[in-house]
């Protein structure tokens, strides 16, 4: 299959999304911008193809966006809802995994249905896709079986999606709203409130969340919040802002309030999160990957 145009390809970018510990070298990520018709349906296809020595793990923690998965790797194939709080991922040994982030409109468009049914939990890809979820799995694997880090491996595992996707076009009407409703989130940090939403989009609030729920399977309020607590990340990061500085630029009433929130998803305070995450000298353990602790895995999402 002919691209619809040159792929934009970007390697190793963290993404305000994903949490990733600056001393983690158990990877290489691949992300590609989708271009041309497909692009209402897919954002990007995302490949991480990872090595991690034996009897060690490394965790890999995403903030993520509203928006549906499908993830192809060597033993399943699944179709993800929005993790609400926060998605982690265990890497162990070597593999790669080869994934779509959907369109907000595109979810329930493959999911035949509300999306709420599906956040904080996955089905198998043939649940939602029947008889083309199979053949998609069984070509991406075809196409990634030989060196997954080649770019031609890539090319022929998204022009797998493409064609399995391709039948869910064209995107109708209450798909675009809610893809405008997400684009206005992610790109007003001033709507930090639900009434402000619904003035932009023209909706009342209860129509609101009854589209938050039915295409995202979220709330409004959760919309904004995510949005804030990956820009704070983001800053907390790159040490751009003090805690307070980023708690008073993204509207929340006062430090503490910050604190309060990105503890409840991340599990760390804003000063916590700064330690592990930003660059600087590595500290304890080795290149971003540990010994497994004998507590309970975490459940595993990308």
């Amino acid at each position: 299959m002919e691209p619809d145009s040159a792929p934009v390809h970007r390697r190793d970018t963290i993404e305000r999304a994903h949490l990733r510990d600056p001393r983690d070298a158990s990877h290489v990520m691949y992300r590609y911008e989708t271009t041309g018709p497909m692009a209402a349906l897919v954002q990007r296809t995302w490949i991480p193809v990872w090595s991690v020595p034996p009897g060690e793990e490394a965790v890999q923690r995403v903030l993520q966006y509203p928006v549906c998965l499908v993830v192809v790797t060597p033993g399943y194939a699944r179709f993800y809802g929005v993790v609400s709080g926060l998605s982690t991922t265990t890497l162990t040994g070597e593999g790669w995994a080869a994934g779509v982030m959907l369109t907000p409109a595109a979810g329930a468009l493959v999911a035949g249905g509300p999306v709420s049914a599906y956040t904080d939990r996955s089905v198998d890809v043939a649940e939602v896709l029947g008889d083309d979820g199979d053949r998609l799995a069984a070509r991406v694997r075809a196409a990634m079986a030989g060196d997954p880090h080649s770019p031609d491996a890539h090319a022929a595992a998204r022009a797998a999606y493409d064609d399995a996707l391709r039948r869910f076009l064209p995107v109708d009407g209450e798909g675009l709203l809610v893809d405008r409703l997400v684009a206005l989130v992610e790109s007003r940090p001033d709507l930090t409130r639900v009434d402000q939403l619904c003035a932009q989009t023209g909706l009342s609030e209860r129509a609101l969340q009854r589209l938050a729920a039915r295409r995202l399977g979220l709330s409004p309020k959760w919309l904004v919040q995510r949005r804030r607590l990956q820009e704070a990340a983001e800053r907390l990061r790159d040490r751009t802002a003090t805690a307070a500085q980023v708690a008073a630029d993204l509207g929340y009433a006062d430090q503490p309030h910050l604190t309060r929130d990105f503890a409840r998803v991340t599990g760390m305070t804003p000063g916590e999160f700064t330690a592990r995450y930003a660059p600087g000298p590595a500290g304890p353990g080795t290149a971003g990957v540990s010994r497994p602790s004998s507590a309970a895995p975490a459940r595993s999402r990308r």
